[in-house]
């Protein structure tokens, strides 16, 4: 006699087996999301205090006031500064401001990484499954450096008014681009800086040299400069390359022996070199780190 068949039945599903489902919690962060992540957390917890942030920005409106009061008194007593007009000073001033500021929101925190070496805190942000240069950018973005973009940008789009600028198509995306360039090459400069400090733990100031140096040297007319320091600051630390090359572009002015004013165009090619550099510097240091103890 055959055996009746029957269809068996399926058996009820145990709620408490796991779905074989991925979960999304579980997918690779990616980095664009993990550096939204991090620089909003801190926007937000700075932004909370917010008698705190007012002081600060107008602290640092201050600063960039009394930093360019200082060229205007020059230009008080003499006609022209490296060439230049007052507002074609302004001008440079204003963009070297501008993409400092940007640099030094984003990046400024790097060149503090002596700190972390010597406190022992450098090896608690390793253990972490987010890129160390990420991590140190990110852990203390000051919000009160928007008063430098702030009174730079104003600086920056006023004086090129006054100084009679011509906008064209092609002059209108250098003035975009020049202070977003300037500010990337000022990271790369702040990241060269901070991956000194895995050999010279107490360099700080050694590696200030050139990223507050650069600074000086980005909001000041280049041709005041002797030729060996000029040449230093342009294919060394690029730092003519931020502000005063492209006001050269930007106001159809000519440029002094070193610096023509095609040299307004290398901004961004400079940036990515010297990222470049600074990346390979960075990865160098940190594969030799081998610990607070040394």
């Amino acid at each position: 006699m055959a055996e009746n068949s029957r269809p068996r039945s399926s058996a009820p599903s145990d709620p408490s087996t796991p779905s074989r489902r991925s979960d999304p919690s579980d997918r690779p962060v990616s980095t664009a999301r993990m550096v939204w992540t991090l620089y909003a957390s801190r926007i937000r917890s700075q932004a909370s205090f917010r008698t705190s942030f007012v002081s600060d920005s107008l602290g640092q409106v201050l600063i960039v006031g009394t930093e360019f009061l200082e060229l205007w008194v020059i230009l008080s007593q003499v006609s022209t500064l490296g060439g230049m007009t007052l507002p074609q000073v302004a001008v440079v001033y204003g963009l070297g401001a501008l993409a400092f500021g940007i640099g030094d929101m984003l990046f400024g925190e790097i060149d503090g990484l002596s700190s972390y070496i010597k406190s022992g805190k450098l090896e608690t942000l390793l253990i972490r499954p987010v890129p160390l240069l990420l991590q140190i950018s990110s852990l203390d973005l000051s919000l009160r450096r928007i008063g430098r973009i702030v009174v730079g940008l104003a600086m920056y789009v006023t004086a090129l008014g006054i100084a009679g600028f011509q906008p064209t198509p092609m002059l209108l995306m250098l003035a975009v681009l020049a202070p977003l360039a300037g500010a990337v090459l000022f990271g790369a400069l702040f990241t060269m800086a901070g991956a000194l400090q895995f050999w010279l733990v107490d360099g700080r100031e050694f590696a200030n040299a050139f990223t507050y140096g650069g600074n000086y040297v980005a909001t000041t007319p280049g041709a005041v400069f002797a030729l060996p320091m000029r040449a230093f600051f342009t294919f060394v630390i690029p730092a003519t390359l931020i502000a005063y090359a492209p006001t050269l572009v930007l106001l159809d002015l000519p440029g002094p022996a070193l610096i023509p004013s095609w040299a307004g165009w290398l901004g961004l090619p400079a940036a990515v070199l010297v990222w470049i550099v600074a990346g390979l510097l960075w990865r160098s240091g940190v594969r030799r780190y081998t610990g607070a103890g040394g």
